[in-house]
C-alpha cells in the first residue's frame, strides 16, 4: 500500500532564526553565495569534460593536471560572475522567495 504526501508535508520549513538577514536590504551575500554555487557546478562540468578526452596526453604530468584544474576553477569563477548560465539567478530567486514567505526577513 502506497501513501502519498501532500506537497506541504514534503516541503522543508526553514526556521526564521536560521535565516540570515541582509544589512540594509542589499543582496551582496546571497548574490555571492549563488555565484559560488554556480561556480562549483561549472567546475564539476569542466572536470567531467576533461575526463572524457579521447586519447592520452603526450605531455601529461601531475603538474600539468594541477595547473589545468586551477585554470578550470578560475574560468568557472569568471563564468559564474557573468551569470550567463542562470543557475545563480535561479538559486538567488528561490532563496529570496523562501525568505519572503517565512517572515519578510532578507538573506545575506
Amino acid at each position: 500500500m502506497m501513501t502519498s504526501l501532500s506537497p506541504s508535508a514534503t516541503t522543508a520549513r526553514v526556521p526564521a532564526a536560521a535565516t540570515p538577514t541582509l544589512a540594509g536590504g542589499g543582496d551582496g551575500g546571497l548574490r555571492k553565495a549563488a555565484e559560488a554555487f554556480e561556480a562549483v557546478i561549472l567546475r564539476q562540468l569542466m572536470a567531467s569534460m576533461r575526463q572524457a578526452k579521447l586519447g592520452d596526453d603526450i605531455f601529461g604530468s601531475s603538474a600539468t593536471d594541477n595547473f589545468r584544474e586551477m585554470a578550470d576553477a578560475r574560468t568557472a569563477d569568471s563564468i559564474a560572475s557573468l551569470r550567463q548560465f542562470g543557475i545563480a539567478s535561479m538559486v538567488e530567486a528561490q532563496f529570496r522567495a523562501r525568505v519572503a514567505g517565512s517572515g519578510g526577513g532578507s538573506v545575506q
